[in-house]
């Protein structure tokens, strides 16, 4: 019998990952939807009134370790695929669909869960229980259950085709990252790309037993070729490559995906009762309608337009000047933000790298957890891992009670998708009187150490790291009793503020002394850089902000309108930026094909939150200004307020218990310089 179906008798029973045949998981999920079921029917058949206890709670915990296999098997489709996994996920992912279907139609359970609903102010509930029932019942009530038999059939077909779709749209997203290859052997086309970016790329070249140098698509790659090199034609031939990810009328393209699952998901809407998709999403959201969201984005829009204009006007000027560039292109734009930068603050990624070693910044994270919440990360080397590069840790308060298992994956590699993410191999819940402790990894595309240097950051990586660390205070802090509100699961919305705040102490002198540490010399990071950092940090803001509202602005014009008559994907798009574009169109390019967040993740009508949660977490930062970065008191009550209480109660309520109030707009645009101080 496979491992996967047993309690795993590891080290705090965390993934097997040594013990498990991949070819597995299909019987294995198999068999544990088949248990679900079981847990399920028992729940209708009980011949009792239904108690919270014998239907809420037994609900809850009815696919326990069908949760536990498939987070390892989606985890691992996105950090370590290959096309095994791929096309298991294609067979999973509809049956596990199909499951949950079966749950929240079923007619039997729902009389249970509707009835005690109906009685919720009378069976004497904890808030968490009060949040629990509520959330069970809107499952059901949001899902489909009030449906008539055809509809609930409909309803069954749209999720399957869904659920099919968006993997196929992610699988063809890393096949063209990883597709794409520019291979260089001319050092004319190398000039002003700095060593530790062409050490990387002879790397990836040697690798491969060729001369030269080979850039790629993912991001520590990318991002340098695209920052420094002076060759303004293989710019533009890089990022074409970048933007036209999926969109390329070949056997990898998703212009049809993409209408098919915004099609898909306006008419599953509309099933169910709502308008639109982002009216069925929002509805559980803090913004709540779709029009508030855009009245929000737009209010940000408002401000940060004017700012951006003037920015892409002072970036045109510069480009012109010194190169005689006479129209700004997309793909000038981190060149010259560049060299502008340098010239403006004297300061750019290379002359910062050198303090920003991988391993120190992860100890300098730890650090800082350390000062604001008293928990310690001790690198342990028992714990099972998927691939060599991941490192794993023990997490423990300052009693040495264990809090957490930690696991961190950080190199780009081919069975990877590009980017950053926290993600949970187990969350934190009560059960039978045990605390079951959460087992957490943060997963992101930092450039490989090389021969000659160690993996050097640039200051954009450690901010990433410090974001995606956030996210991983907030399931690793978590004290709840049950799973589903354990954590991260939380209002979209509201989930990004332990992830964006934990970014501000990137800026603080306090906190860079502690890990901004030359890799060579051992020197602190000078004053004078912490300065510039600073100092730069609104560089462009205004442009970046509108680049962001951008995003948020597509998403919902993907999914906060009736997509029917929508055929052409680059004619939509262009609609969709025309209030906030500032470079020419580049007709070879298109940004949905490859938006995973909207099309693969599930930020769909709620990309948003990106900036939504920036105004909560500069307001919050500001609290912690008031009384020192390293206030024990104001992060005790981050932690007790917001990071351990995970989706138990309204997001509003638990910030305004840690803050006294509501935030205030103003900390999100004084902190990002459009608004005068």
């Amino acid at each position: 019998m496979t491992v996967l179906t047993h309690k795993f008798l590891t080290k705090h029973t965390t993934a097997p990952f040594f013990q498990i045949d991949e070819s597995e998981f299909v019987t294995a999920i198999d068999s544990e939807i088949a248990n679900a079921k079981k847990q399920i029917e028992q729940i209708v058949a009980n011949e009792q009134p239904p108690t919270f206890e014998n239907t809420i709670e037994a609900l809850e915990y009815s696919d326990e370790q069908l949760d536990r296999i498939t987070s390892i098997f989606f985890n691992l489709n996105s950090a370590e695929t290959n096309e095994n996994i791929q096309k298991m996920a294609q067979e999973i992912s509809p049956k596990l669909t199909e499951f949950s279907n079966d749950i929240v139609l079923n007619e039997g359970l729902f009389e249970r869960v509707k009835t005690l609903h109906a009685q919720k102010d009378t069976l004497n509930l904890t808030t968490e229980q009060h949040t629990l029932l509520d959330k069970k019942f809107k499952s059901f009530s949001r899902n489909g259950a009030n449906l008539s038999k055809d509809k609930k059939e409909i309803l069954r077909e749209i999720d399957k085709k869904l659920s099919k779709l968006s993997l196929t749209f992610g699988e063809n997203v890393l096949a063209e990252t990883n597709k794409f290859q520019l291979h260089l052997t001319d050092e004319k086309d190398i000039t002003g790309l700095p060593n530790g970016a062409l050490e990387a790329a002879k790397s990836i070249a040697k690798s491969q037993d060729k001369d030269g140098w080979i850039f790629t698509l993912n991001y520590p790659s990318y991002i340098p070729f695209m920052k420094y090199a002076d060759n303004r034609e293989l710019r533009k031939q890089m990022a074409t490559a970048f933007g036209s990810k999926a969109f390329k009328g070949d056997e990898l393209d998703n212009k049809a995906n993409v209408l098919e699952i915004a099609k898909l998901r306006h008419q599953r809407a509309n099933l169910l009762g709502y308008e639109t998709h982002a009216h069925f999403v929002l509805e559980e959201r803090m913004a709540k309608t779709p029009e508030k969201v855009i009245s929000f984005l737009n209010e940000l829009l408002e401000k940060a337009k004017p700012a951006a204009e003037r920015e892409f006007s002072q970036l045109s000027n510069f480009a012109k000047k010194l190169d005689g560039i006479s129209a700004l292109q997309s793909w000038d734009s981190a060149y010259y933000s560049e060299k502008l930068k340098q010239e403006l603050f004297n300061l750019d990624d290379e002359k910062l790298k050198p303090y920003f070693k991988l391993e120190n910044v992860i100890d300098g994270a730890f650090t800082v957890a350390a000062k604001l919440f008293d928990i310690h990360f001790q690198q342990v080397f028992d714990i099972e891992v998927y691939h060599k590069d991941v490192k794993t840790y023990e997490v423990v308060d300052g009693n040495g009670k264990f809090v957490a298992v930690f696991y961190a994956d950080f190199h780009p590699r081919k069975g990877k998708r590009n980017g950053a993410w926290m993600t949970s191999y187990k969350s934190q819940y009560r059960k039978n009187g045990t605390v079951e402790r959460p087992h957490v990894s943060i997963v992101c595309n930092f450039t490989k150490p090389t021969e000659s240097k160690p993996s050097l950051l640039t200051f954009n990586e450690v901010t990433t790291l410090f974001h995606e660390f956030g996210h991983a205070l907030h399931g690793m802090l978590a004290d709840t009793t049950y799973p589903s509100l354990s954590g991260t699961s939380v209002f979209w919305d509201f989930v990004e503020l332990p992830s964006q705040i934990l970014e501000n102490w990137c800026y603080e002198a306090e906190a860079l002394a502690i890990f901004a540490k030359h890799y060579e010399t051992g020197e602190v990071i000078p004053m004078e850089y912490i300065e510039k950092i600073k100092a730069s940090a609104t560089f462009l803001e205004g442009m970046a902000t509108l680049r962001q509202i951008s995003f948020g602005l597509l998403d919902m014009n993907w999914h906060g309108i009736d997509p029917t008559d929508i055929t052409d994907v680059k004619a939509h798009e262009k609609t969709a930026f025309e209030n906030t574009r500032l470079f020419p169109e580049n007709p070879k390019t298109a940004m949905s094909t490859a938006f995973s967040h909207i099309f693969q993740g599930g930020y769909s009508s709620g990309y948003y939150s990106y900036k939504w949660a920036e105004v909560l977490d500069a307001d919050a930062f500001e609290y912690f200004k008031e009384h020192g970065i390293f206030s024990r008191e104001i992060a005790s009550k981050f932690a007790t307020h917001v990071l351990s209480k995970g989706g138990t109660e309204h997001p509003m309520t638990l910030y305004k218990r840690f803050r006294g109030s509501e935030p205030k707009p103003e900390a999100l645009l004084k902190r990002a310089g459009l608004l005068a101080e």
